[in-house]
């Protein structure tokens, strides 16, 4: 099976809802909650990144939450990959290209949405024969004039842009053809997650799929 094939699911998924929450979890006791909230705010779908100790448990008890559709972000080695597969991840996202966890995931029938940023990168995509990439970090790399420039040499690509991406831009960048969706975490921010104010992240969940409709 190739990436392509791999991919394609979850690819339609992304696309569908436009916006996948970039998730930082610092207890995994917020997991259940915070999945809760995206699903009532009409987004059952999260990215929860390895930037904590409590991202395995966190993803292992979104995972069994019906409906909801969880990925495991800022996997930057093969341990925090077989850690996401394991924990029952549904797709993991890298920071940047490593060609190792790219050929783990591939080997796994895993889908994967690598960083990247530059055209030597999107060449290593290339050769995965992966569909879709990460433009990470969207905003601090050039935005949507970058992904365009992007797009011209690589056809074959789409993009799902993460970084500086909010309410106030997100519509631009989803009038691009090339982008499938893009990641953000303003309706999920640590702070609101912190606090327990999950009331704020099921009406910012609402407005934000309200806008991208």
């Amino acid at each position: 099976m190739s990436m392509k094939e791999v991919m394609k699911d979850i690819m339609a998924q992304a696309a569908e809802k436009k916006i996948v929450p970039v998730v930082k979890l610092d207890r995994a006791s917020d997991a259940k909650p915070l999945a809760d909230a995206l699903i009532e705010g009409g987004l059952p779908v999260a990215e929860v990144t390895f930037r904590t100790d409590a991202a395995e448990e966190s993803i292992r008890q979104m995972a069994k939450i019906p409906g909801m559709l969880v990925g495991a972000g800022t996997v930057t080695n093969l341990d925090q990959a077989q850690r996401a597969i394991d924990a029952g991840a549904s797709f993991i996202v890298t920071p940047g290209f490593s060609p190792k966890v790219t050929e783990f995931a591939a080997d796994h029938k895993m889908p994967i949405f690598p960083g990247v940023s530059t055209p030597t990168e999107l060449m290593m995509a290339l050769e995965f024969e992966l569909p879709v990439v990460k433009f990470f970090p969207a905003e601090q790399y050039g935005g949507l004039a970058t992904i365009k420039a992007l797009a011209g040499p690589f056809p074959s690509i789409q993009f799902m842009p993460t970084g500086g991406i909010n309410a106030k831009n997100i519509l631009d960048y989803l009038s691009f053809k090339k982008i499938i969706a893009c990641g953000g975490s303003w309706m999920v921010k640590d702070t609101y997650i912190n606090e327990g104010n999950f009331a704020e992240i099921v009406k910012l969940t609402r407005e934000a799929v309200e806008l991208v409709k």
